[in-house]
């Protein structure tokens, strides 16, 4: 079996374009998708993945590591985010190839079952970006959590953090405190709340100062309390926080997570499998993990195929927790990728369709082509004009 083209389908869902990736192989009608979004990196992550496919073509799809190898060394460059987006996405379709061409599902091909059922939680809004984002006043943040509730979902994601520099303000820490003890009152102790603070507070200091008025509302985590990239800074705030800390949706590669689970830096990491080098890094990340006592909630705002991923990832994956998830998140979602995702509840159901299941309809993606994404980011700025983490 050889690899005889790489092609991509770029989707826009109105808030982020996401990049889908077709494998196609000279054994008639076998593929594979996979999912490689970037958010305002689309372009580059296409033409990346064109770079790429000179480097596998001949290539036999089922030997996953390989291909993994070769387009890490023979690209010469070390791969940043993009690179390693467009490798996750090809890599991913290749599982997708294997476990169609053995007849079973990529989960059982990755270790089997670990777990009857997969927990998830979403965002305000199920799936509204700007709910996301924009919901910062006690009102709006009650009644958009309340909505998720009744959906069913036993789990929820809020990012209610201000833009911050190196200090906090009475004002801004005494509104969080309002907030996070508002939306407990409002959804109850059922149900679990994990704070998303996007890396905005540049110190240790400042972040502490917020998740000392979280800590009473008894979140599940706090999610990227300062910029990831600075391992001390996180093993500072990991060591001094009264509740779980948990980061890695910005980090690439296993090498990027070491020094975090070297120094027990955070609780929980977050690889995101579409960005960090696909299936195969991402249980790597996982297993380091796992014999540093870390857990595993992977980062997935984006589109169908990359829950998908992320459900087979979390079937076969031991020290998993919970699963970010966005079904739902433009009104065409279930039209435009069938998917084996059925959501009880709070939780994803065991699918048995071979590779990842999914299928897409081209026909409906072409009425969706690529627009330029918003960018949140050009209101991240403090009073006086200076720009900080989005």
């Amino acid at each position: 079996m050889k690899i005889t083209a790489i092609k991509t389908t770029v989707v826009n869902a109105e808030m982020r374009n996401w990049v889908f990736v077709r494998v196609e192989t000279d054994q008639p009608g076998l593929y594979g998708w996979g999912e490689a979004t970037l958010e305002w990196k689309t372009r580059a992550v296409t033409g990346a993945i064109a770079d790429l496919e000179p480097l596998l073509l001949g290539l036999d799809p089922r030997d996953i590591e390989h291909a993994v190898r070769v387009m890490h060394k023979h690209g010469f460059w070390k791969m940043g985010s993009i690179g390693a987006s467009a490798i996750s996405g090809i890599e991913v379709a290749l599982w997708d190839i294997l476990g169609k061409d053995l007849g079973v599902p990529v989960w059982r091909l990755l270790g089997g079952k670990t777990r009857d059922k997969v927990p998830v939680y979403t965002h305000l809004g199920l799936g509204d970006m700007k709910s996301v984002y924009e919901t910062m006043q006690v009102g709006a943040l009650v009644d958009s959590a309340l909505k998720v509730v009744e959906a069913g979902y036993k789990a929820l994601k809020v990012v209610f953090i201000p833009y911050s520099h190196y200090t906090t303000t009475i004002r801004n820490v005494d509104h969080v405190e309002k907030l996070m003890m508002s939306l407990r009152e409002a959804v109850g102790d059922e149900v679990e709340i994990m704070v998303d603070f996007h890396g905005r507070p540049a110190s240790a200091a400042a972040a502490m100062d917020y998740i000392r008025v979280l800590a009473p509302g008894r979140p599940l985590f706090v999610e990227e309390p300062v910029p990831p990239y600075d391992p001390q800074l996180m093993h500072e705030v990991t060591q001094r926080s009264p509740v779980p800390i948990a980061t890695g949706e910005r980090l690439i590669g296993r090498h990027e997570f070491e020094p975090l689970f070297r120094m027990r830096a955070l609780n929980i990491a977050q690889p995101d499998i579409a960005h960090t080098g696909g299936l195969s890094e991402a249980r790597k990340i996982a297993a380091a993990a796992e014999t540093a006592g870390v857990g595993i909630a992977p980062h997935n705002p984006l589109g169908p195929i990359a829950g998908v991923t992320a459900l087979h990832f979390d079937i076969a994956t031991p020290n998993f927790v919970i699963q970010e998830e966005m079904t739902g998140s433009v009104p065409w979602y279930d039209e435009v990728v069938q998917t084996p995702i059925h959501r009880e509840d709070s939780a994803w159901a065991i699918p048995e369709l071979p590779g990842l299941g999914v299928e897409v309809n081209e026909a409906i993606a072409a009425k969706h082509p690529f627009e330029t994404e918003v960018y949140h980011a050009k209101h991240a700025v403090m009073p006086d004009g200076t720009a900080v983490d989005w």
